[in-house]
């Protein structure tokens, strides 16, 4: 092949590397049906996904074969480029993670196949009698897929490679609340009861697939608690190697996990100055906890009941979208919409979002956990769903999903990195608060409380999986190692989370190590992208192109994307 044949352009469609990102994602989508799913390919909605062993294998043997594919295809110009880089961080970090043998204990409170096999009804179409049949299939497979996760569960164990027995009882409690405490009572049969069956026949074959997949659950919750959490590891942190190797994965990025540490504990100090003056300005004299306790006292900073919860929700989602569209973005008219969703019971305590569908027939939503509360805090939801829906993760994901001839499929569906993906959730706080959205007082200590405990996941994180100590000036806890329990008072203290919501967090980062403090690790590397830019155009920065310019690149790791960034030139048309 001539110099030429490599730096010939070449139609999108015809790209080599966008049609080995197409193969995989195919592949992929036929292996994880789940996964597919979450992205909205629909091809497989009627079955779920194998986790067993041999089939963790033969997810791993796809991203080598991809890989060495990969080598060598031309690459006619940046989006190849790009693209081509994105797939090799992403396939190489999943990997590391493979051959490590973390698919064998994969057991945690927010991300497991535990969560992701029921979470995918949530996603489920009904609308017609073949999406009804999938569904049925679907429920039908739920105790197979669940033993096929128990399997790689037990061979970890006889590998030597356990999970944290913390997080086998906290996902056994998971387990025994979707399965429910009475027969029929369960979320599987609950959420089958409230189908549209197309015969009677059909109801009761519902119904009988909704009360085994509770009891598959049950059974799962049970051979957790009782088998394996007995064997399970007793420490709750990874210790140094293992969560280096996270926090690469996570982030996109080689980190200087000391120096991160240091960073995170002067971000909190600083957070925490702008608290306490924001609380003085709630009630002069007032320390942060007097001013959360006053919000949560009177009833005009509080919403009661889930329909005004939803309906506030809402409004704001649109409201910001409104605000956002022609000034600081353009958004495209297909991504405008994104619902609003109460999370199920036994969900994790931290609001989330599901991204819009591939093909864009499904928006993307933002799912809010009551946890059996009907009273909220309409002072700390504000930055919470700027950071979910508009300008944070819906407009992030959306984004990416219309730019088909920029982004190949591969960065499209599977190229999220949580360093930049969460990153940019709470830049797009911070951008709010500068533009003026939360200039109340009550909203803006909500925000702060958020940027809050996110600065304290990059301490709690590093120094519960690392074995550290908390340094001097922190009263009692000063030189104490962190566990589980100081760590929750800790967060519950400086980020005035109420103590399950904070237990909750807790379980999350030792869970999942190195996701926590992708948050503002993330912000970091974006608020620096920017103040670069700026510094170097001068008064040519026009800040609506740099987002666009941005969000047009699609996800990709921390260091890459600072790369990239560093080479923007302000073209205009945001692109």
């Amino acid at each position: 092949m001539t110099e030429a044949d490599l730096t010939a352009p070449a139609p999108r469609h015809r790209s080599p590397v966008f049609e080995l990102a197409d193969r995989y994602v195919e592949r992929l989508a036929e292996l994880d049906p789940c996964a597919a799913t979450g992205i909205g390919i629909s091809a497989h909605d009627d079955r779920l996904t194998d986790y067993s062993p041999t089939a963790l294998r033969e997810r791993a043997d796809l991203a080598r074969e991809t890989l060495a594919g990969l080598a060598g295809l031309p690459v006619y110009d940046d989006a190849d480029r790009v693209a081509a880089e994105v797939i090799r961080e992403r396939l190489g970090a999943l990997l590391l993670a493979a051959d490590a043998g973390d698919d064998l204990r994969d057991l945690n409170v927010l991300a497991c196949p535990l969560q992701g096999i029921r979470q995918v009804f949530d996603l489920a179409p009904t609308h017609d009698a073949q999406a009804r049949d999938n569904v049925l299939q679907r429920l039908r497979a739920v105790p197979a897929a669940l033993e096929s996760w128990l399997v790689a569960l037990q061979e970890g164990l006889a590998e030597g490679l356990p999970a944290a027995r913390r997080q086998a009882v906290a996902v056994a409690t998971q387990a025994e609340t979707f399965a429910g405490r009475k027969p029929g009572r369960g979320w599987f049969s609950t959420y089958a009861a409230g189908l549209e069956a197309d015969s009677d026949a059909a109801g009761r074959e519902l119904g009988a697939a909704g009360l085994a997949a509770d009891r598959a659950y049950a059974e799962a919750g049970a051979w957790l608690r009782d088998v394996y959490a007995p064997q399970a590891d007793t420490r709750d942190g990874v210790r140094r190697e293992r969560y280096a190797r996270f926090a690469r994965a996570w982030n996109g990025a080689d980190l200087d996990l000391d120096g991160t540490w240091d960073w995170g504990w002067a971000e909190l100090e600083r957070i925490t100055e702008l608290m306490r003056v924001t609380a003085e300005a709630i009630e002069p004299g007032a320390a942060p906890a007097d001013a959360k306790a006053l919000l949560d006292r009177e009833d005009r900073y509080q919403i009661e009941g889930t329909g005004p919860l939803l309906e506030f929700l809402t409004g704001l989602t649109a409201e910001a979208t409104a605000s956002m569209d022609g000034t600081w973005f353009d958004i495209d008219p297909r991504i405008r919409d994104c619902e609003v969703r109460l999370a199920p019971e036994g969900s994790a305590a931290a609001p989330y979002y599901v991204p819009v569908s591939e093909d864009l027939s499904r928006p993307g939503s933002t799912w809010y956990p009551t946890r059996g509360r009907t009273r909220f805090p309409r002072w700390w939801l504000v930055s919470v769903w700027y950071h979910e829906s508009v300008p944070g993760h819906h407009l992030q994901f959306g984004t990416a999903a219309v730019e088909r001839e920029r982004l190949s499929r591969f960065q499209r569906t599977f190229g999220f990195t949580s360093g930049y993906g969460e990153g940019w959730a709470l830049y797009a706080e911070r951008l709010m608060d500068e533009l003026g959205f939360l200039a109340d007082p009550s909203v803006q200590l909500g925000y702060l409380s958020a940027q809050a405990m996110r600065a304290a996941r990059v301490v709690l994180d590093i120094g519960l999986h690392l074995g550290l100590t908390f340094p001097p000036g922190q009263g009692d806890l000063s030189g104490t190692r962190f566990d589980a329990a100081s760590a929750a008072a800790f967060l519950s203290e400086r980020a005035l989370l109420d103590a399950d919501f904070a237990a909750s967090e807790i379980d999350r980062y030792l869970g999942i190590p190195g996701q926590a403090i992708s948050y503002k690790v993330g912000e970091r590397v974006w608020l620096a992208a920017r103040d670069e830019a700026r510094a170097r155009l001068g008064d040519a920065f026009d800040l609506k192109d740099w987002h666009m310019h941005a969000l047009r690149l699609g996800p990709m790791g921390l260091d890459p994307f600072a790369t990239e960034m560093a080479s923007y030139v302000g073209s205009g048309d945001g692109r």
